[in-house]
């Protein structure tokens, strides 16, 4: 589930955060490592957070479902939903939540997942706030024309919540940083992976339906901490290669961001000689692009390009696979 793009990110962030926290201090490795996997084992908690979201939504529009037939809207196929009965017996779900000492998920009754326990009044209010918002869609209107549940009609109409209310929920965002300082950064990323796991949903897996692994392998993780490692112990190396390309820039004029990217990428080109310089290179301007400044994707490029042209060509950096941009 966690990709290496979101993996680049984190090590971006840690390393971002302890250059600011700590600018006259030495990174300690250990420090920064024991922080990387905690966010990774955030980011997996989150994951399984916006299911029980789900469930609580699911619940809140069961108790709902008189009050809103008085008022002329018949929301029973919604409560009758056959993806909410597959996933409130989910194994993998259940087994995660037996397992972890997490204090929004306990709501496990037997071998099923249920909203039972009285939460505080905020979250009560937002569990309401997301159900109105979910009224007023015209998905969801269209979804109750028809009378009868069907099984990929109610995986979709809660894949369609996830991307159009859950997604873009101002106090969603508020209620996830408080949670946990990791949790709203992750929030697009970890919705997209829910939306995924709910498409490949089968009914005939039942409860046995399974969920996506923290990592697709632990090679990943591997690359996350090796990725940290070289960009802390050889930051004197990759800065001096930066500076020396950006001599006619005016230092207060390069976002301190650009240059943690830009630090970072290079401790992918010259460390993993299976990654192609290309693909090095496009994964930090798009960080750039989505973390820093508008200008910050082109600036990248430009200096991320000759260097890696620099390094390639003196040999300094051997490459299994280049773009045509570095083929002799």
């Amino acid at each position: 589930m966690i990709n290496r793009s979101l993996l680049r990110i984190k090590v971006i962030q840690i390393l971002y955060s302890y250059y600011k926290n700590k600018e006259n201090e030495t990174i300690e490795l250990e420090s920064a490592e024991n922080e990387l996997i905690e966010s990774t084992d955030k980011t997996y908690e989150l994951y399984h957070y916006f299911f029980l979201l789900i469930i609580k939504i699911a619940d809140y529009a069961k108790r709902m479902e008189k009050k809103e037939a008085a008022a002329g809207l018949n929301i029973s196929k919604f409560n009758n939903n056959l993806f909410i009965e597959q996933l409130r017996k989910n194994n993998a779900l259940l087994t995660y939540f037996n397992d972890h000492d997490v204090d929004w998920a306990d709501i496990v009754e037997g071998n099923e997942l249920f909203w039972t326990i009285q939460y505080e009044e905020q979250q009560n209010d937002l569990i309401k706030e997301l159900f109105n918002q979910i009224k007023e869609l015209e998905e969801f209107q269209k979804y109750l024309e028809t009378k009868e549940n069907n099984y990929i009609e109610d995986k979709e109409i809660w894949r369609s919540i996830l991307r159009k209310t859950i997604s873009d929920s101002e106090s969603l965002g508020r209620e996830l940083e408080d949670m946990s300082i990791y949790w709203n950064d992750d929030a697009a990323d970890v919705i997209s992976f829910v939306s995924k796991t709910i498409r490949n949903f089968d009914e005939a897996q039942g409860a046995d339906q399974e969920l996506m692994p923290q990592f697709k392998d632990e090679e990943d993780l591997e690359f996350a901490k090796k990725l940290l490692k070289q960009s802390i112990y050889d930051e004197s190396d990759y800065r001096k290669l930066i500076s020396e390309r950006t001599k006619n820039w005016d230092a207060d004029r390069i976002a301190y961001l650009d240059t943690i990217v830009m630090q970072t990428a290079l401790a992918e080109i010259c460390n993993f000689p299976t990654i192609p310089v290309n693909v090095s290179i496009n994964e930090y301007i798009e960080i750039a692009k989505n973390y820093s400044t508008a200008k910050s994707g082109l600036f990248i490029n430009g200096i991320l390009d000759a260097i890696a042209k620099e390094l390639v060509d003196s040999q300094k950096v051997k490459k299994v696979v280049f773009s045509n941009t570095y083929k002799k």
